[in-house]
């Protein structure tokens, strides 16, 4: 187990990454090559219906700074600039897009045995300054979540978490949409050798007194083959199975069912990422 309690964004990601990562509904292609220069270039396709989207990403790493920049099928142009540790524990992130004037953005993260702080700030005239900290260990740990709209003077978010960790367990709380959510989430390893694990998460909205449970597992049929499923209390059941036929390179086919209404069509997705 990593030491420290990480940043925000790491509360409940376990259960997270098992119940929805990787679940596709659209068909995908994604293939990177390196140049001898140590260029890599990943071009991505994503078929969405009849809608057909895609983009080029370049990224370049020199030392300890990692530059990226993507061009996508809308003529935007994403670039973000990544110095990591310029001091211990500390990493720099400068992204910004053209033509949007306002995505410009400045974040740094720091990692501690016994915090993990990020803090971010538009760079415009106005900007949104966000900070998130967290207090504790690998096994227990507490944070928040806020942004700060300096333009109304309004926080336009502000979330609270909890975290408690073992060698095979992890459970997370967390107060989210200005405390009108409460998040409930359990991830538990059962097989080590398998990757055989069960999650769980229960969502309840205060405002519409509204429950939405998601439970689902993963089990590696080989070191190379994995399966996932997960089901919701409105009948949506889903699975997936994912093959990485050479190194870091996977095939991924999954599908989606509604359990109450079986005369609809089942949706299946298609993702296929090779790496060279």
């Amino acid at each position: 187990m990593v030491k420290g309690p990480g940043l925000y964004t790491e509360i409940g990601k376990k259960t997270r990454d098992l119940l929805y990562k990787d679940y596709q509904g659209d068909h995908k292609f994604t293939i990177t090559t390196y140049s001898p220069t140590g260029v890599a270039i990943t071009s991505s396709g994503t078929k969405k219906g009849e809608l057909f989207l895609a983009d080029v990403n370049t990224q370049l790493k020199r030392n300890n700074i990692t530059t990226d920049v993507k061009v996508d099928t809308n003529s935007n142009l994403s670039t973000t600039i990544t110095v990591d540790e310029p001091a211990p524990g500390l990493k720099a992130i400068l992204s910004f897009k053209v033509p949007d004037q306002r995505s410009g953005k400045l974040e740094l993260q720091y990692l501690h045995d016994y915090a993990g702080i990020c803090t971010s700030i538009g760079l415009t005239a106005n900007p949104i300054v966000n900070f998130s900290g967290v207090l504790g260990t690998n096994i227990g740990a507490i944070g928040t979540d806020v942004s700060f709209d300096t333009k109304t003077g309004n926080f336009i978010k502000y979330n609270a978490g909890f975290s408690f960790s073992n060698a095979d367990l992890i459970a997370a709380l967390t107060l989210n949409d200005k405390g009108d959510t409460l998040n409930a989430s359990y991830y538990h390893i059962v097989k080590p050798l398998t990757n055989t694990s069960v999650g769980a998460e229960v969502n309840h909205s205060f405002s519409t007194n509204e429950n939405t449970i998601t439970v689902g597992t993963q089990h590696s049929l080989d070191p190379l083959t994995t399966v996932k499923a997960r089901v919701n209390n409105f009948g949506k059941a889903s699975a997936l199975i994912q093959h990485e036929w050479r190194p870091k390179s996977l095939f991924t086919l999954s599908g989606e069912v509604d359990t109450k209404a079986i005369d609809k069509s089942a949706k299946f997705g298609l993702a296929l990422a090779l790496k060279p």
